[in-house]
């Protein structure tokens, strides 16, 4: 047992060609050589490009800014003026940038006792029992008194100590920034590939100083340009504006920058995005002052509009000695590896696998060995 087990360790294998006339087998191997050699060539050079070394973490770059003026009228036909500084958030943004479509103001609350709204369920009262002193209203506006007071002819609601009067919520029924469709959204991104050395701006390079003031951007016309008409940001994220701007929203917009630095520079450009990701978006908002007996009064604002989140993500690739070598193995890899497949079809499964194999495997024994 010891003598055949050390005789098989100092045997040595050589490989044999046997050339097989079965066109199965034949057909076969040129088309797993052609599917490996469709893959090389079309994924992992072309699509893929293999061959090229990656960068896929830029250093990014963002500012925003927001240009428009609207007029909103009250129902007591005073005019209020908005432009960047009031319906923009914050004026001049980064990645994020708040557009104030809609809101419902509070006019004139003071420190002081009212009745609850009718809305809170928390709020509402038949007896002062229902009024716990000291308590805060759930989802209320203030502190309970421990009164049950007249809300209006039909409503009772538990007395609070707050601001008051309470958060009027009586939505507009049409957004009162209407013209927020029309305003634009200025987006300087730059991108810094550091693995290559490489630095791209999503503006395009120019003399003429009116530019940036005249054009909109267009993904078939006008593609260069990075000033957006918030209307046309609305509805390629698949919204209309004013069913959106009543209640507001978020929007995600993607900047996707996929650059061949193998090619020429003007061919590496930013592609957009807009991804409509909420139906709803709103939050409240005070200015304070005080009257001329120094008591602090606040108008309440809450606010509606469109929250705009954008990103960037990119990727560089230029071409490199590793990366190439690597892809050009893995081909020869695969390419053997079509070989053996049909070894094994014809060793093991084919219906002269017999014939095959003793053809294949030939011991010789060494005269005198």
């Amino acid at each position: 047992m010891a003598a055949a087990l050390c005789c098989g360790l100092l045997d040595y294998k050589t490989e044999k060609f046997a050339l097989t006339r079965n066109r199965r087998v034949g057909l076969l191997h040129r088309l797993l050589q052609l599917a490996v050699l469709g893959y090389l060539l079309g994924w992992v050079l072309v699509v893929r490009r293999g061959y090229q070394d990656t960068d896929a973490a830029p250093h990014v770059s963002v500012i925003t800014k927001m240009k428009g003026v609207s007029v909103t009228r009250s129902k007591d036909a005073s005019s209020r003026l908005w432009d960047a500084v009031d319906y923009a958030s914050p004026p001049q943004g980064e990645n994020v940038l708040f557009l104030v479509t809609n809101f419902i103001a509070t006019a004139k609350q003071a420190q002081g006792t009212c009745p609850e709204s009718p809305s809170v369920l928390d709020g509402m009262c038949t007896e002062d029992v229902d009024c716990p002193v000291g308590n805060p209203v759930v989802h209320g506006n203030g502190i309970k008194t421990g009164k049950c007071v007249m809300f209006n002819a039909t409503h009772s609601t538990c007395e609070i100590y707050g601001w008051c009067p309470v958060e009027n919520n009586t939505l507009p029924r049409k957004p009162l920034l209407a013209e927020a469709e029309n305003f634009t959204l200025f987006i300087k991104n730059t991108v810094n590939f550091t693995k290559f050395n490489f630095s791209k701006g999503n503006t395009l390079q120019t003399n003429d100083p009116t530019y940036f003031k005249s054009c909109t951007y267009d993904p078939f016309f006008n593609p260069s340009c990075p000033v957006f008409r918030i209307g046309d940001v609305v509805e390629a994220a698949g919204e209309t504006f004013g069913d959106l701007a009543l209640l507001g929203g978020s929007i995600s917009i993607r900047i996707e920058w996929n650059c061949d630095l193998d090619q020429p520079t003007a061919r590496c450009q930013p592609q957009y995005s807009f991804i409509l990701v909420d139906r709803r978006y709103n939050f409240r908002t005070a200015s304070y002052y005080w009257d001329s007996q120094r008591r602090p009064y606040r108008s309440l604002m809450k606010l509606y509009g469109i929250r705009f989140d954008i990103s960037v993500h990119g990727q560089a690739g230029k071409f490199g000695i590793i990366p190439a070598a690597v892809s050009f193995g893995t081909g020869i890899a695969f390419f053997g590896a079509a070989t053996v497949v049909c070894d094994l079809v014809l060793l093991y499964l084919d219906t002269k696998a017999d014939f095959y194999w003793k053809e294949k495997f030939e011991e010789l024994l060494e005269l005198g060995g």
